[in-house]
C-alpha cells in the first residue's frame, strides 16, 4: 500500500488505485522507473530478510526487545533507501501521536490521534501534490504514511477501548482487539515502521503484531484449532513456505499480465473524443470494463508480495484449515477470485484492500452515530489524498452503495427459489457490479475534475441517474427494524464483512 511517485500536471491524468490505497508501485508510462526499481528491490530484499528474521531471530532464540529493534531499524533503512529524508515524516508523525497518547489521557486521546494523524497526512499530501510535485519527479512518501496513519488511529481506538471503556460497552471484536496497557515507544515504532510493512503494509491489529513478536501467535492458534482434525502433531511452528511460494507465483503472473496489457487498454481512451464519437455505447461499456480490469494486476502484485513478506517472517498465521493445513491469511489484503467474480458492490469491496476496509469499519462505521455510510466514504476519501477525483469517486460510491443495498433488499429474494433463478441473478448482478465499479472509480484513476466530468457527461450521468431512481423507487427498512441477518447483509461495501472476516482478522 504505497505510492512510489506521481508526475502529474494540472489537467493531465495518471493511472491510480481504484478504490483504496497503493498508487503506482509499477507504472507503465516509463517516467517512474527508478522509483519502481527501488520499491521492488526493497521488497525483494525484505522478502529475503523476512526468512532470516523467522529462522535466526525466532522468539525461542531471541528476546522481543531484539526483534523489535531489528524490525524497526530495517524498516527505517528501507524507508530511507526509497524516500530519502522524506522518511523522517514517518518518525515525526509517529512521535507526535505517541506524545498525544501519553499526555492526553486515554479518555480522549483516540479522537486527538485521529485528527492529528489524518491532518498531518493531509498536509503532506496537499503540499506534495499542489506545492512541490506537479511537473516534478519525487518519490511519494505519503504512501507509507497512509498505512502508518491507519496503524496510529487503530491503536489509539484499541487503547481507548481497553483502558477507558467498560467491558460491557465493547462489541465482541472490540474485546479481542482492545489493548490493556500503553505500548512502549519501541513497541510503538516497531508496530508502525517494521520492515515487513513499511513500504506496502498491510495494516494489522496491534495485539496480533505483539503476539507475533513475542512468539505467542502460534500457541494461541494451536489452542483454538488443536482438535480431532489437527491432532498433537501441530504443536511445532507451521511453515509458511508453501503459501509464500504460491503468493510469489501470483505476483509473477500478475506482473506479467500487467506489463503485457497496460498499454493495450489505456484508461484515458474512455474520454478520447474520437473514441466516444465513433464507438457505439455497448462498445464503450466493454472497453471501460477491459481498461479498468487491466489496472488491477499491479495491485495484486504489490499486495500479494507484501503478504508473502509478512508470511516469510512468520506473521500472518491464522490457524488451520479442516484438512489440517496451515492458513496464512490473517492480514491478507485481497481475494482475487472473489474480486473478479463479485456479484455485488459490497462483495467486491469486501475482498479488495481488506485491511483498509476493516480499518474504516472499526474506527468510523461502527462508532459514528450519524450517517455512518457517508462518514465512512468521506474518511476514506480524505485518507486517500488531495486529488479531487477521489472525492468524486466516493460521492458516487455512496449513491451506488445505497442503490445496491436497495436492489439486494427488494429484488434478490425473488431469485432464491431455484438454482437456475439464482444463477441468472448472479450473472446479471456480476455484470452490473463490474460496470458499476468501473463507472465509480474512473475519477479515482483520472484524478482531475475536468476529465472525470467529461467521462460522466459522455455517459450522460446514466450511472448516477439510475442509482438515484433505484434509491427512490425501492424502499429499504430502517436499521432498527431489520433483523440481525438482514442488517449484516446490508453493511456498506467500504466496510468489511462483520462475521467471517472479523473471525479471520481477529
Amino acid at each position: 500500500m504505497t505510492e512510489t511517485s506521481r508526475n502529474t500536471k494540472p489537467g493531465r491524468t495518471q493511472t491510480s488505485n481504484p478504490m483504496n490505497a497503493v498508487h503506482e508501485p509499477v507504472h507503465c508510462g516509463g517516467r517512474h522507473h527508478q522509483a519502481m526499481v527501488n520499491f521492488v528491490v526493497c521488497q525483494l530484499f525484505a522478502l529475503l530478510t523476512a526468512f532470516w528474521f523467522r529462522l535466526y531471530l525466532h522468539p525461542s532464540k531471541t528476546s522481543p526487545f531484539v526483534r523489535h529493534v531489528v524490525a524497526t531499524l530495517l524498516g527505517f533503512y528501507f524507508a530511507l533507501f526509497c524516500f530519502g529524508w522524506y522518511a523522517l515524516h514517518f518518525l515525526v508523525q509517529s512521535g507526535i501521536t505517541y506524545g498525544i497518547m501519553i499526555l492526553a489521557g486515554v479518555e480522549h486521546m483516540h479522537k486527538y490521534c485521529l485528527v492529528v494523524a489524518l491532518g498531518y497526512l493531509s498536509i503532506c499530501q496537499i503540499t506534495r501534490v499542489y506545492v512541490f510535485d506537479y511537473g516534478m519527479y519525487s518519490a511519494d512518501f505519503t504512501g507509507p504514511m497512509m498505512v502508518i496513519t491507519q496503524k496510529i488511529t487503530s491503536l489509539a481506538f484499541e487503547i481507548h477501548d481497553g483502558m477507558a471503556r467498560k467491558e460491557e460497552q465493547l462489541s465482541p471484536s472490540q474485546k479481542i482487539l482492545a489493548v490493556r496497557r500503553m505500548p512502549s515507544l519501541l513497541e510503538y515504532l516497531s508496530y508502525n515502521c517494521n520492515f515487513m510493512g513499511i513500504l506496502a503494509g498491510p495494516t494489522c491489529s496491534y495485539n496480533d503484531y505483539i503476539a507475533f513478536i513475542e512468539g505467542r501467535s502460534y500457541h494461541a492458534k494451536h489452542l483454538q484449532n488443536n482438535g480431532k482434525v489437527n491432532g498433537t502433531h501441530k504443536q511445532s511452528d507451521p511453515s509458511p513456505k508453501v503459501d509464500v511460494i504460491q503468493k510469489l507465483c501470483v505476483c509473477m503472473l500478475s506482473l506479467l499480465v500487467f506489463l503485457s496489457v497496460c498499454k493495450v487498454f489505456p484508461v484515458e481512451r474512455n474520454i478520447d473524443d474520437d473514441f466516444v464519437a465513433t464507438t457505439p455505447f455497448y462498445g464503450q461499456v466493454i472497453y471501460l470494463y477491459l481498461s479498468m480490469l487491466t489496472t488491477r494486476p499491479k495491485y495484486y502484485f504489490v499486495w500479494t508480495l507484501a503478504d508473502a513478506i509478512n508470511n516469510a517472517a512468520g506473521f500472518g498465521f491464522n490457524g488451520y484449515n479442516k484438512d489440517g493445513s496451515p492458513r496464512w491469511d490473517l492480514i491478507s489484503n485481497l481475494r482475487i477470485m472473489d474480486i473478479e467474480f463479485a456479484t455485488s458492490f459490497k462483495m467486491f469491496l469486501d475482498n479488495w484492500n481488506i485491511q483498509t476496509a476493516l480499518w474504516l469499519k472499526r474506527v468510523c462505521y461502527e462508532r459514528c452515530p450519524f450517517k455512518p455510510t457517508a462518514a465512512t466514504f468521506l474518511l476514506s476519501a480524505m485518507w486517500h489524498g488531495a486529488y479531487p477525483g477521489y472525492y468524486l469517486t466516493f460521492v458516487t460510491g455512496i449513491l451506488v452503495t445505497l442503490a445496491a443495498r436497495a436492489v439486494r433488499h427488494n429484488v434478490r429474494p425473488y431469485f432464491l427459489g431455484s438454482a437456475t433463478h439464482k444463477l441468472v441473478y448472479d450473472v446479471i448482478t456480476w455484470a452490473g457490479t463490474q460496470i458499476a465499479i468501473c463507472y465509480t472509480v474512473v475519477p479515482f484513476v483520472l484524478l482531475s475534475v475536468a476529465p472525470s466530468l467529461k467521462f460522466y457527461r459522455s455517459w450522460y450521468f446514466s450511472g448516477h441517474i439510475s442509482c438515484l431512481l433505484l434509491v427512490v423507487a425501492l424502499p429499504v427498512k430502517p436499521r432498527h427494524l431489520r433483523t440481525p441477518s438482514s442488517d449484516h447483509a446490508q453493511l456498506p461495501p467500504s466496510t468489511a464483512d462483520d462475521s467471517s472476516q472479523e473471525k479471520k482478522t481477529s
